[in-house]
């Protein structure tokens, strides 16, 4: 009996090692097969790029997933296999087999082979997830809105595998109102992400505690936030730190700090300006669209554009450029494309335009993303635009000779082209002649003559000029060194990132009634230092529409008179006046007349604001902040009415009031104290408001006349 069961399990001993044998065999055949998949995906991947087609962004992102859960299944099944057997074989084979380790051998490879698996998986995930976002960020700088919700769901599937700048993206968009609107779950994302370093995610809490979105307001952690952002290398948490460092927000002012934490800034931004100068920065002030009955007038209306499209397809030559500069410089409300600007270049080229053919030029030898960069037709499109004596087409000849770009480098004629271009006031031959002098190529370094071309190429609002003016007041090339210049054109680099199209998108959000959204973006950029979104978002929360929860009346206009003051220590004359009126009115601070007086004395002086000058004319005829003068009033009517015809009615009328307070001072010089007073008492009312009630009254009867 014994020796009989010995040989039954010695068989099936050996028949169990047999299948591990095999099992072993078999997964690693597939390892190495899936491994082989992995590498070749990659490697076709990398020769045709990331970008897939259009509607097809699911179909290359490849994964061989079959494969790896019938990987899986069978090494679970050998595991198994091999726990029962080294669980319940008798001690004896044990015993027998203890020096030898046979089945403790092939259980180490079986680990080994998962652990490989395991490898190929994770790299498979990751893999699969930056494809995913790098083709959702594609999708998102497409500024397509229609596929927007493509892109989230991209970011969707890459978060699920793990993909933290997926994750990212996610909560950016529910905070910003472009995803799911789920504030919890957002900031939920970015406290586990900052838990793990990431400095985006630092941002973001930098600016939920700044504000108070979701959590108390808190500036101390607001600015610890920002703080590691801006070390882990954010240009956003840079650009805030500089502004603060400027403006002495939550910090002491401090110019040096300022000019380290914007220079980085400016620096990220400026590697990634193209030649023509960076985006435009969409100055939409919300109480100026509020003024016009929502229409903003510098804005082309859809039918016009739509009119301009039909005679370009037409064969209208003027209407093909026009287009073409509008959709390439992203002019006058028309979203920046490429793309676009391309076909309409390409229709007035044709023609032989020069201004089309130049311009087409730039975009085969500068965009990547909708036009192929080609140089050869570049170079021939600029030499036929020279040959008309264009500027563009110099500056594009002297760029190529510059750089070697399908041409070999010739610093000579890269100078004469340049300048040929700058004697006919283009821009870009200014700005590239000043880099010749500002580095010594081709010519003798000389460092005024640099900043004499880079300060006329920055009259005409190149951004890569003001980067260049920035870096010579910074250290004092060829100019005295000054901080403070250096640290304005350094954050006007700054505010020339891709981001500040997010302006647009805020005026978009407020106009369609998402006032909560609208504020989020607004306040962001607030803290990013833009004056626009600093005046938009208080705006919105004296409107009462910001949307945030657990906030007095008083708090509210405490919030709205602190981005009024950041607005206002920008230049905006506007936000004086707002300033004054807070004071004036005792909104969100104490009632302060002579405070007030003083914010509309300096709007007034900023080219004549029409309000402000009115407003010191009432308080000078009232006594209030300022002593009671009678002249200086109808002096500063006068004005008010000079710099703006709107104000001739509200002028007009005050000044009548004001001539009848005159002819009662005359008239009553020699009255008893007792009456003096009395009357004083009578035509000191507000009799600007009456007289506009009996105007409308005697308009009305006379409307009323003419009609019945």
């Amino acid at each position: 009996m014994w020796s009989e069961f010995v040989g039954r399990s010695s068989c099936l001993l050996y028949m169990t090692l047999a299948v591990v044998m095999f099992n072993m065999i078999f997964l690693h055949a597939v390892v190495c097969q899936a491994e082989e998949k992995r590498e070749d995906q990659e490697k076709s991947t990398g020769d045709k790029g990331t970008k897939p087609q259009e509607g097809s962004s699911e179909q290359v992102i490849l994964r061989p997933l079959g494969v790896m859960a019938n990987l899986r299944s069978h090494l679970q099944k050998t595991e198994h296999l091999l726990s029962n057997m080294l669980g319940d074989s008798p001690v004896m084979y044990s015993s027998r087999d203890k020096d030898d380790g046979a089945i403790e051998k092939i259980h180490d490879s079986v680990t080994n082979i998962q652990t490989r698996v395991e490898s190929v998986d994770l790299q498979s995930h990751e893999s699969e997830s930056n494809l995913m976002y790098e083709t959702a960020l594609q999708v998102l700088n497409s500024q397509a809105k229609n596929k927007i919700p493509k892109a989230y769901e991209l970011f969707e599937k890459a978060s699920r595998l793990g993909h933290n700048s997926s994750r990212l993206k996610l909560a950016w968009g529910a905070l910003l109102g472009d995803y799911k609107n789920d504030l919890e779950e957002a900031t939920k994302t970015f406290v586990e992400l900052a838990d793990s370093g990431e400095p985006e995610a630092h941002m973001a809490l930098g600016f939920l505690y700044s504000v108070g979105i979701t959590v108390k307001p808190n500036q101390a952690r607001a600015l610890v936030h920002y703080m590691l952002s801006a070390i882990g290398g954010n240009i956003w948490a840079q650009t805030v730190l500089g502004y603060r460092y400027k403006s002495g927000i939550t910090v002491a002012s401090n110019c040096e700090k300022s000019l380290q934490f914007y220079e980085m800034a400016a620096k990220g931004v400026a590697k990634d300006i193209s030649l023509f100068g960076g985006n435009l920065v969409h100055r939409i002030r919300l109480i100026d669209l509020e003024e016009a009955g929502g229409h903003n007038p510098y804005w082309l209306e859809s039918d016009v554009l739509q009119y301009y499209e039909y005679l370009a397809a037409k064969g209208d030559l003027n209407a093909q450029v026009s287009l073409g500069q509008l959709y390439y410089l992203g002019l006058r409300g028309c979203p920046k494309d490429v793309g676009k600007a391309a076909h309409y270049f390409e229709m007035a080229a044709k023609k032989k335009n020069a201004v089309a053919m130049g311009y087409l030029g730039k975009i085969y030898l500068e965009d990547k993303e909708s036009v192929k960069a080609n140089n050869s037709p570049a170079f021939k499109l600029f030499k036929e635009a020279a040959e008309k004596n264009d500027p563009i087409g110099f500056s594009g000849l002297g760029l190529m000779y510059l750089e070697g770009r399908g041409v070999d480098v010739d610093l000579t004629k890269a100078k004469s082209y340049f300048v040929k271009a700058a004697d006919l006031g283009w821009v870009e031959g200014q700005l590239q002649l000043g880099v010749m002098y500002m580095k010594g190529l081709g010519v003798t370094k000389d460092y005024r003559t640099a900043f004499k071309y880079f300060h006329l190429a920055a009259q005409h609002g190149n951004i890569l000029a003001y980067y260049h003016l920035a870096q010579m007041h910074a250290a004092g090339f060829g100019i005295l060194r000054s901080c403070p210049t250096a640290v304005e054109l350094y954050k006007s680099v700054a505010e020339r990132g891709k981001w500040n199209e997010y302006l647009l998108s805020g005026s978009s959000k407020y106009q369609s009634g998402r006032h909560f959204q609208a504020f989020v973006v607004y306040a962001l950029l607030a803290e990013l230092g833009y004056e626009v979104a600093q005046s938009n978002a208080a705006f919105i929360l004296e409107k009462g529409l910001s949307g945030l929860k657990n906030m007095t009346e008083e708090e509210m206009y405490f919030r709205a008179f602190n981005y009024w003051r950041r607005a206002a220590q920008q230049g905006y004359s506007q936000a004086h006046v707002k300033l004054g009126d807070y004071y004036y009115y005792g909104h969100g601070v104490a009632l302060d007349y002579e405070a007030a007086a003083n914010q509309y004395r300096l709007a007034s002086n900023q080219i004549g604001n029409p309000q402000a000058l009115f407003n010191i004319g009432y308080m000078h005829e009232h006594g209030l902040g300022m002593p009671r003068d009678l002249s200086l009033a109808k002096r500063f009517y006068d004005l008010a009415a000079a710099v703006s015809p709107d104000a001739l009615v509200p002028v007009y009328i005050a000044l009548v009031k004001l001539a009848f307070i005159v002819a009662l001072d005359s008239f009553f010089t020699q009255t008893p104290s007792l009456y003096t007073s009395l009357l004083e008492k009578w035509y000191s009312a507000p009799w600007d408001i009456y007289a506009l009630v009996i105007l409308f009254f005697a308009l009305y009867l006379l409307v009323c006349r003419r009609f019945v």
